[in-house]
């Protein structure tokens, strides 16, 4: 641990006290011993030599020196990387209704295992994080604002029903819009909290046909990274899928590639989950992403209670052993 990692490293000088005392204690016994040899108390110098070979009559001292250091430690004010709830993040989960997530080659189909698995997440996210939801398909719909009530979330999960077409570039720029506009209730961007997107998704935007196209993917994750807000994103599925239509079975694989490109052009992460475990495990890792952060915090108590039980040692040996406290 560096000096920089002290609140009052000034406090530190003290320790030249206990390294003071540990060599006044060895002179103190170099001094004994010659004043013994020098006036010739043989019946002394016994007890010196045989004090020499009980040592242990010297460990309350080198255990009060010891906690003398661990609580000019403390008296400085150590600090360490913990990782600590975040309070006031801001996310928006996504989710794709489009029919091809009719597709069961995620059991029980991709819709009812991201039902689950966004559950799950919404359950399990740090309680201070604002979460909101939105679902699309050939429109997006801003179904749950942030908040911290997970009630809302879960509910609107488990009402989630497929439609027709793909409109990926709406759901982000909805998502976007709702981060906005909860941060600036919360006193505008100078104070704006951390924000997400996590979009679920496995298959390719058809509205428009080109995601570059002013309300497509792309642009609106130009959008978003313009605001501050990274969207990351989850390819869900196999490159196996397939949905019945009119009784003919139509090829639904996933689009990993636009969906890496989101994420890259937002700033966000882009994952892949083609079963309802590793969904989980995605969710799991974003948990951890946005539900908490590193800071550096207070570290002085292990070094006080340290300290602390260190002197009480010393005194307890000291009585055992001198039949008096240091």
């Amino acid at each position: 641990m560096s000096v920089s990692e002290f609140q009052h490293p000034l406090w530190l000088i003290l320790l030249v006290v206990p390294l003071a005392l540990a060599v006044g204690y060895v002179i103190a016994l170099r001094s004994k011993r010659r004043r013994t040899v020098r006036f010739g108390n043989f019946g002394v110098l016994r007890t010196v030599d045989r004090g020499g070979r009980r040592w242990f009559t010297h460990v309350p001292a080198v255990v009060l020196i010891l906690s003398l250091i661990a609580l000019v430690v403390a008296l400085a004010g150590p600090q360490k990387e913990q990782k600590v709830p975040r309070n006031r993040a801001t996310v928006m989960l996504v989710v794709d209704v489009s029919l091809s997530m009719e597709s069961t080659d995620v059991s029980p189909s991709r819709l009812e295992a991201a039902q689950q698995a966004a559950t799950t997440f919404a359950n399990n996210l740090t309680p201070g994080v604002n979460l909101g939801l939105v679902s699309y398909a050939g429109t997006a719909s801003m179904l749950v604002a942030p908040t911290t009530d997970r009630g809302p979330v879960v509910r609107a999960v488990e009402r989630l029903r497929l439609d027709e077409r793909t409109a990926t570039g709406e759901a982000i720029y909805t998502a976007t819009q709702a981060v906005t506009t909860f941060t600036e209730s919360l006193g505008g961007p100078d104070q704006a909290p951390p924000a997400r997107i996590v979009l679920l998704s496995d298959g390719k935007e058809t509205v428009p046909a080109d995601p570059t196209e002013e309300r497509g993917a792309f642009t609106a994750a130009e959008r978003a990274e313009e605001a501050g807000i990274p969207v990351s994103t989850i390819s869900f599925g196999t490159l196996y899928g397939t949905v019945d239509i009119q009784g003919r079975p139509q090829p639904v694989p996933v689009d990993d590639a636009s969906l890496r490109t989101i994420a890259e052009i937002s700033g966000g992460d882009f994952f892949t989950a083609s079963s309802l475990e590793e969904l989980d495990s995605v969710y799991r890792t974003l948990e951890e992403q946005i539900g908490y952060e590193w800071k550096k915090a207070d570290a002085s108590r292990p070094w006080l209670v340290i300290g602390s039980l260190l002197a009480m040692l010393a005194a307890a040996g000291s009585l055992v052993a001198h039949r008096r406290i240091p």
